[in-house]
């Protein structure tokens, strides 16, 4: 399928499918999304540094696309911040390539031009195998299919930052979520920007409390799933 590289309105970059008219991220902003859905309402509603009795200072985060590298780059950037150790499971089924990286401009967007070869590093570094990137982040990354995943009780966090169910229905079922909440810990969380009535009607026919919240640019809202103590109806 073809791909480009292309700019988004907040000035960073992203991957572009013609045959699909689908981003790897929002034209509203690729940053600017990654932040708001994933660090705002993911990482930093499980690991709230003001709330001592909430604080986490080991985090397991599994990333359902993880494509550009974009969310690992950012979520390493804060783990350095919170000085908190991260260990980032990102998977993915078809593997960005390296020459489509050299033209995504991350590290200039997020003034962080001296960290340009740590985020081509994520990208270099061998699949199937645990690279400790810095002394707070820690990545593995899998070249697998979504419904391959059969982890349970292992993460944290999922961000689930998938191609939008408009292209690819099949990922944004109950038998995909159903995957996700037997992979989290209990009160464990997943964020998606989608806000899809389908996509929260799923989450909660697994188990999941949904909470609807303010999107990103561009989006009315987007969705996060805590996972309880038992599944609903389930003893």
């Amino acid at each position: 399928m073809r791909r480009e590289v292309v700019i988004t309105a907040d000035g960073s970059s992203t991957i572009h499918l013609p045959d699909w008219d689908e981003q790897y991220h929002s034209k509203h902003g690729a940053i600017q999304e990654a932040y708001h859905v994933f660090i705002k309402h993911g990482l930093y509603h499980f690991y709230n540094p003001e709330l001592v009795a909430k604080t986490h200072k080991h985090v397991a985060i599994l990333e359902i696309g993880f494509g550009t590298g974009l969310n690992a780059f950012i979520t390493l950037l804060e783990a350095e911040k919170l000085d908190i150790n991260i260990n980032y499971f990102g998977v993915e089924g078809y593997p960005v390539l390296m020459d489509e990286i050299d033209q995504l401009n991350y590290p200039f967007e997020l003034n962080v031009e001296n960290r340009e070869e740590l985020f081509k590093k994520l990208h270099k570094v061998s699949w199937e195998e645990a690279h400790k990137l810095s002394e707070n982040f820690s990545i593995e990354k899998q070249n697998r299919f979504f419904s391959e995943i059969k982890e349970k009780n292992k993460y944290d966090i999922i961000y689930f930052d998938a191609f939008g169910a408009r292209v690819q229905p099949e990922l944004w079922t109950t038998s995909i979520f159903s995957k996700m909440y037997d992979a989290l810990h209990t009160e464990g969380i997943l964020v998606t920007y989608s806000a899809k009535g389908s996509v929260r009607r799923a989450m909660e026919a697994v188990g999941f409390k949904v909470e609807r919240l303010p999107g990103p640019p561009g989006k009315r809202e987007m969705l996060r799933a805590i996972k309880g103590p038992l599944r609903i109806g389930l003893v």
